[in-house]
């Protein structure tokens, strides 16, 4: 198979780093992981939380990006986490167990809004423009921006991956993203993360 190469890149959130195999991570939709328990779904995100600085995993189309704990040092860390990484690439385990329904990260209607049949055509150009405008964007920072639900002129985001964390993120979110839907959908009046 020859020597695997993972390059690393950095995010605009210090304590995050972003690792790319060189391969597609998922297949589809993206995987956040906030705590170990969440990790139970997945081998690699499992062994990625027991490095113990570890404290968020993120999955990506193709990149992990990783959030060490405060206080740690990316310089110990970063190798531990390269040969986790190599050796789940290079042994083709799967990335997640098979009672998870295939992995595949079902929008999960928890913490979203019902959204008025009414608005259906105003959500679609919502969902349109966080897709091709939004997202592609935030990915290049190692994480992924959900449609939550749009009500009485308001959309609701969730931030996941390195843009959980980053200070620049809600920024990013208020002015980036509001300016970008009031632009080409009127009905626009504010953006929450939640």
């Amino acid at each position: 198979m020859g020597d695997m190469l993972i390059q690393t890149e950095t995010t605009p959130n210090p304590s995050t780093l972003k690792f790319l195999p060189g391969q597609p991570v998922m297949e589809a939709g993206t995987r956040d992981f906030a705590t170990p328990e969440d990790a139970d779904a997945s081998p690699l995100a499992e062994a990625l939380f027991s490095l113990g600085d570890v404290e968020g995993v993120f999955f990506g189309r193709d990149f992990i990006s990783v959030t060490a704990g405060p206080g740690s040092d990316w310089r110990s860390l970063k190798p531990q986490v390269l040969s986790v990484l190599l050796d789940h690439f290079a042994g083709g385990a799967p990335l997640f167990k098979p009672a998870t329904a295939g992995g595949i990260f079902v929008e999960d209607a928890s913490g979203s809004f019902e959204d008025n049949p009414e608005d259906a055509e105003i959500v679609a150009q919502i969902r349109e423009l966080i897709d091709t405008r939004v997202r592609p964007a935030v990915a290049n920072d190692g994480g992924d921006i959900v449609y939550r639900g749009f009500r009485e002129g308001t959309v609701y985001l969730a931030l996941q991956g390195a843009c959980a964390g980053c200070p620049s993120s809600t920024m990013t979110l208020k002015n980036g993203i509001e300016g970008l839907l009031k632009h080409y959908v009127p009905e626009v009046e504010a953006v929450e993360a939640i």
